[in-house]
């Protein structure tokens, strides 16, 4: 046995405490933040080339966070509703995948609004919104420890990366010089350290939160193999945004990249780099994950064999004597028993008396 005790399945009704809200609220935050700024790089451009190239850029971010907002929100909602009873699998797959299209919907509605006559705006508010569905649909798993776990790492990527972008400057001017391989270079290796350092983040944000959990149920766990499914949930929902990019938004990055064959190969770089981060960030944070919580687990107690004990030795008392008669034979009485006779002893007990001294003597 290990050293913690493992719940047969989490509750649904677990999810339901003022961190999921609060969750909830902070990856709104974040896509209305996501949202907005995507709109006003938009609008703020000149020309059409500009609008559209600028679409490119702000649509995988927006992608993530929609992903992650509708799951978070979906879990939100569940935890509220399940306080009124539990759920069925059909009930809670419902409510979970239109709290996600609700988000998205609302998210949409800040893109298409840009235009609503081109179908540019139109392809990238449906794209947001088909995130967030998705998004809303996973939470719909009957594991809701790990899907708030896998919001909170997704939470602590974004930071990461947002106070990264304040040191790109510097940290590309140091690891590069004036040739262009050699920036392209840099860039590569800021790609590789920055997604490095947010599995860490993901994976140890992951495993606190599961183990706040824990200590709030009673000790009741999670099977460890979530703890990594929930180290990697993070750079698994980047993977999901990066395909999303790639198949519902193919149209804006095609349109992109017929601007110039430079922003073809720019767009390209930057698809190819945005899937070998979330690869990254995927396998880094499964690993710390269940690293940390591999170091809490202690191994099963070995039972020690313990020696045989002897078998009692027979006594004196125990053992039949060699001349007395067993049990199931009549006794033969002897001549010396019948010339004796029994006395009465002072106590009234019978004695046998001594036996009388021969003739010859």
């Amino acid at each position: 046995m290990s050293s913690q005790e493992v719940a047969p399945a989490p509750k649904p009704a677990a999810a339901a405490t003022s961190n999921g809200f609060l969750l909830a609220a902070l990856t709104l935050i974040w896509m209305g933040a996501m949202l907005w700024s995507a709109r006003a790089t938009i609008t703020g451009r000149i020309d059409a080339e500009m609008e559209v190239t600028s679409t490119a850029y702000a649509l995988p971010g927006a992608i993530s966070a929609a992903l992650v907002t509708g799951s978070t929100v979906a879990l939100a909602v569940l935890a509220l509703m399940s306080r009124r009873g539990e759920l069925g699998a059909s009930t809670r797959f419902a409510i979970a995948t239109g709290s996600g299209l609700l988000v998205g919907v609302l998210g949409a509605l800040v893109i298409v609004t840009i235009n609503t006559e081109g179908w540019l705006y139109a392809v990238t508010g449906g794209t947001v919104a088909a995130a967030a569905t998705i998004g809303g649909a996973l939470a719909g798993f009957r594991i809701p420890r790990v899907v708030n776990a896998v919001g909170w790492a997704s939470v602590a990527v974004f930071v990461v990366g947002f106070v990264l972008s304040f040191f790109q400057g510097p940290l590309l001017d140091a690891l590069s010089s004036s040739e262009t391989r050699s920036q392209a270079n840099a860039s590569q290796w800021y790609s590789y350290g920055q997604g490095v350092l947010s599995g860490l983040a993901a994976g140890l944000m992951s495993y606190q939160v599961l183990r706040r959990a824990r200590r709030r149920s009673d000790e009741l766990d999670v099977p460890w193999p979530f703890y990594g499914l929930a180290g990697a949930g993070a750079g698994l929902l980047l993977v999901v945004a990066e395909i999303l990019t790639r198949t519902a938004g193919s149209r804006v990055l095609d349109l992109a990249g017929r601007v110039s064959e430079l922003e073809t190969v720019v767009q390209q770089m930057l698809s190819g780099a945005r899937l070998n981060s979330a690869l990254i960030i995927l396998f880094v944070g499964a690993l710390s994950a269940t690293i940390a919580v591999g170091r809490t687990i202690s191994p099963a107690a070995e039972e020690e064999d313990e020696p045989a004990a002897p078998a009692p030795k027979p006594t004196a008392a125990s053992k039949p004597a060699a001349s007395e008669p067993a049990a199931s034979e009549p006794a033969e009485s002897s001549d010396e028993d019948e010339d004796s006779d029994d006395e009465p002893s002072a106590g009234g007990a019978p004695v046998k008396s001594q036996a009388r001294p021969s003739s010859a003597s």
